[in-house]
């Protein structure tokens, strides 16, 4: 008898879970994957293009809240859990609504998941959504090209679009962007890098993937999203933490995990955090990992029109997973209102619709900020029309992207950008030296 098995996941860990671990096993047939964390990627099929034997007909993705229905109804052995930046407690809740169900909780390891590369590989993971990833890995791009290396970047998986046309795609322009209707989330972290020069690949089938890249790069670095552990075996773990979550490293899944394996460990927003956060963080982390390199760094803003601001009422626009299952209170837009003289931070709650007013009742922490949502066409839609409700007489936009590029604004914008900006020694460079 083949082991039935489900996944739960949010388009993403899962998917690759699947394929490194469960795809092509006689012993097992995967049910069904259930998702999460991101609106309308349930009812589709993990298509049997990628799927490979034993799944003629693709394998079903279905609403997590279905959980303990498709257990009985699909007579589920075994569940996986696939997805990350979770908070400990909800995890073994799940795992207790899986057992009392009757089935088995696993969750997969580092050894199981981790692909070999043939290249040198670094790679930049986080203790949670907004802690710095993005800032760091095109930090240590810099430093890698500077030392005449060519790098390709491999960015951990954001594909909602269609599955088969997303199992390897290479960006090196903005048209790339266009040609594979990228959604807001996937054009924040694809476009910083691109703006230098430097590749990223990204994808459903990371094994292919990685042997793309592996074509064109001295170093591959990988990209981490949320807080998730790596898809690749480093040779060299570099973790961003975050002093205005500090404890989190130890309270969200799969943080500590992270932690663990690194190299090397960047404090970040040395600059912005209070002291005491900051030392209670270096202390949890060194007794998780004392071996692990301690680098101090900081992400100053930049604002294109500072004058934008001064004295205005402005509607502050920042990253939407940093804001959501992120749970930041603030970003860089926040920091930039603030220190450039807005005489006032717009409500945009009421302006909301559709989409993005769900988005504000299932994550009320959010407050006063509009996450920038658009994982699809449609949530881009609600996006403009909640923009373009908003009375304003500015935006800031503390996004990592343009968005004048996909939106349309009525008032003035300004955009803040913020680089990694090591503090002291030992720095990046140092530790990239010695890889």
């Amino acid at each position: 008898m083949k082991r039935r098995v489900l996944i739960m996941g949010a388009a993403g860990r899962d998917f690759h879970n699947f394929n490194v671990a469960f795809r092509g096993n006689p012993d097992i047939v995967v049910v069904a994957f259930t998702a999460t964390q991101i609106p309308d990627i349930e009812g589709r099929l993990y298509p049997a293009e990628l799927a490979g034997d034993g799944y003629p007909n693709g394998i079903p993705i279905e609403p997590e809240d279905d959980l303990e229905a498709l257990i009985a109804e699909r007579d589920v052995d075994l569940v996986v859990f696939a997805y990350s930046d979770i908070p400990n407690q909800h995890v073994m809740e799940r795992s207790a609504v899986v057992n009392a169900a009757g089935a088995d909780f696993m969750l997969l390891g580092t050894g199981s998941t981790m692909i070999a590369s043939s290249k040198p590989l670094v790679s930049v993971t986080a203790a949670r959504t907004g802690s710095g990833k993005s800032q760091t890995t095109r930090r240590v791009c810099e430093v890698l090209r500077g030392k005449g290396r060519a790098v390709a970047v491999i960015r951990h998986p954001m594909p909602y679009g269609d599955l088969v046309k997303q199992a390897c795609q290479r960006f090196e322009s903005h048209e790339d962007l266009d040609r594979y209707e990228c959604t807001i989330e996937e054009r924040e972290e694809y476009e910083p890098h691109i703006d230098r020069g430097t590749v990223v690949y990204a994808g459903v089938d990371y094994e292919r993937i990685l042997r793309e890249a592996e074509k064109e790069a001295d170093v591959i670095v990988w990209d981490g999203g949320n807080n998730d552990f790596s898809f690749y075996k480093a040779d060299l773990s570099i973790v961003v933490v975050d002093p205005h979550r500090a404890g989190h490293e130890l309270l969200y899944y799969p943080s500590e995990v992270n932690v663990r394996v690194a190299d090397a460990i960047v404090v970040n927003k040395v600059d912005t955090a209070a002291l005491d956060d900051i030392q209670f963080l270096r202390d949890n982390v060194t007794d998780l990992n004392p071996t692990a390199t301690i680098i101090e760094a900081a992400s100053p803003i930049q604002v294109d029109d500072p004058e934008a601001i001064l004295g205005r009422r402005v509607l502050v626009i920042e990253d939407g997973p940093t804001l959501t299952h992120g749970e930041m209170r603030f970003g860089a837009g926040t920091i930039a209102a603030q220190r450039f003289g807005a005489s006032e931070i717009v409500d945009p709650r009421s302006a909301a619709v559709r989409s993005i007013e769900e988005t504000f009742a299932r994550y009320p922490m959010i407050g006063t900020l509009l996450p920038a949502m658009g994982y699809g066409d449609e949530q881009i839609r609600d996006l403009q029309e909640t923009v373009d409700r908003v009375d304003c007489e500015a935006v800031v936009i503390g996004t990592p992207i343009d968005l004048t590029r996909l939106l349309t604004f009525k008032v003035p914008t300004t955009r803040v950008r913020y680089d990694l900006q090591e503090v002291g020694k030992p720095d990046l460079e140092t530790i990239l030296e010695r890889f």
